[in-house]
């Protein structure tokens, strides 16, 4: 049978599709290769992303050392997909010509048939394969957690941004095909539902007319055998007021508010059209904190933005010390041809960005020590992820995989098994990390406490 090799880029919606992707190759007949291999693939798949100017370098550099590879072994093929294709398809076209085939984005029938193509095998494969099953995947994750799109694209015009110019306004999938999907993962051995989108607060909107991520998120609720669901990219604009009671009454949902914010200056935010000022943005942090004092909080900011002056940076520092995020992301703003920002020009220099990102970076680092240690004693539910090691590295409700803390268990000092949860006693702490032990008996597992 021909191989199939997928190598995921960017964020997790581009994993979701990767994952769609080669489920549905291997019902068709492919064998799958695994990415980190170094064992030869008939065909290679690069799902690339178009965000910011590192994802896009870290794309192109992939794309040419998967041709380079290609050639040195004088076999295989290069299908190129995604975003950075959606977005400058003609010229990736004219300066990589030794790519076997390009696609775009939200079309993945018309990449499997182009992957089928590529093995000579096509209308053979046609008649075999029925047509793609978006339901179909073949998890990248660890098998107890899973990411689960609830819908594409996105109608925000946030000025920095190139995704709607990527993926298009948003479209919302159907209620029932996303229980179904999810009642599917767990079938499959799934614990943890990630619901993903580039704005999750506005699901619901063009098929229901009115917002159903409240709704949605107690209907999965209801899967036996689901633990947790995590909602990620919750948007601070017109954020739904019945989302705060399923957050605060269901069990299942993390208590985790994951919410991208970018600045706190309202001259800033007002260039950067994300409809809400200072003010705004506080009253609704101190509700969402109010309704859930023992939630962790997560945002990511932009330093950098060509309205950014000094003092409007330190603002922004201001803020961030005071709120005292548990987690916290930085980004440097990258000029994006196409979006409103473009036309302010860049003014700020790269390293003046990086420097600014360093120092919200180095302030949040201190503010993470301090929650962190507020912690030790504690004895908290823990997933455990993975054996790396000498230890066992899990993550607690607080936590969405790769980007926030990870607890880390000793393996001379207990027998666990990845995929199971486990009430962990923290006995010391580091900055990102938490240090932890098997807790004896069963005891009593809290809920976040450090606030």
């Amino acid at each position: 049978m021909p191989s199939l090799k997928v190598i995921s880029l960017g964020c997790s919606k581009n994993t979701v599709d990767s994952e769609v992707l080669s489920g549905n190759a291997e019902a068709a007949g492919w064998t799958l290769v695994a990415e980190d291999s170094s064992r030869p693939a008939d065909v290679v798949v690069v799902n690339t992303c178009g965000f910011i100017l590192d994802a896009k370098q870290e794309s192109i550099d992939t794309v040419l050392e998967e041709v380079s590879r290609k050639h040195r072994r004088k076999r295989g093929k290069v299908v190129v997909m995604g975003c950075l294709v959606q977005r400058y398809g003609e010229q990736l076209r004219r300066e990589i010509p030794d790519v076997d085939a390009w696609a775009g984005v939200n079309d993945l029938d018309a990449v499997l048939r182009s992957i089928f193509a590529q093995t000579g095998q096509e209308e053979e494969k046609r008649r075999k394969a029925p047509a793609l099953d978006p339901f179909r995947r073949e998890l990248t994750t660890p098998p107890h957690y899973a990411y689960l799109k609830v819908s594409e694209g996105c109608n925000r015009q946030c000025a920095f941004c190139a995704i709607p110019l990527i993926r298009g306004r948003h479209v919302s999938r159907k209620e029932e095909d996303i229980e179904k999907e999810a009642r599917m993962l767990v079938e499959r051995g799934v614990k943890e539902l990630i619901l993903v989108a580039q704005d999750l607060t506005y699901y619901g909107m063009d098929l229901y007319g009115e917002r159903r991520i409240a709704s949605l998120a107690r209907r999965l609720c209801r899967i036996e055998g689901l633990h947790w669901l995590r909602l990620q990219y919750l948007y601070p604009h017109s954020f739904p007021e019945d989302l705060l009671e399923v957050m605060r009454s269901e069990p299942k949902v993390c208590r985790y508010v994951d919410i991208p914010l970018q600045h706190i200056n309202t001259e800033v935010l007002r260039d950067m059209l994300r409809s809400a000022t200072r003010d705004e943005t506080l009253s609704l942090l101190g509700r969402l904190r109010e309704a859930l004092p023992d939630a962790a909080f997560r945002t990511t900011l932009i330093t950098g933005f060509p309205t950014e002056d000094r003092e409007r940076f330190e603002e922004l520092k201001a803020f961030v010390a005071g709120f005292r995020f548990e987690r916290l992301g930085v980004f440097a703003y990258s000029r994006e041809e196409g979006t409103p920002a473009f036309s302010l020009g860049d003014p700020v220099s790269d390293e003046e960005k990086e420097a600014r990102a360093q120092e919200i970076m180095d302030l949040q680092e201190e503010i993470s020590l301090q929650r962190n240690r507020s912690r030790i004693g504690e004895t908290c539910e823990v997933l455990v992820d993975r054996v790396e090691g000498e230890f066992y590295v899990g993550r607690t409700e607080y936590d969405s995989p790769e980007v926030d803390n990870e607890v880390l268990i000793r393996r001379d000092s207990a027998d666990l098994e990845p995929g199971r949860f486990y009430p962990v006693r923290i006995v010391s702490a580091e900055a990102f990390d938490l240090y932890g032990e098997l807790a004896e008996g069963t005891g009593t597992v809290k809920r976040y406490a450090g606030l």
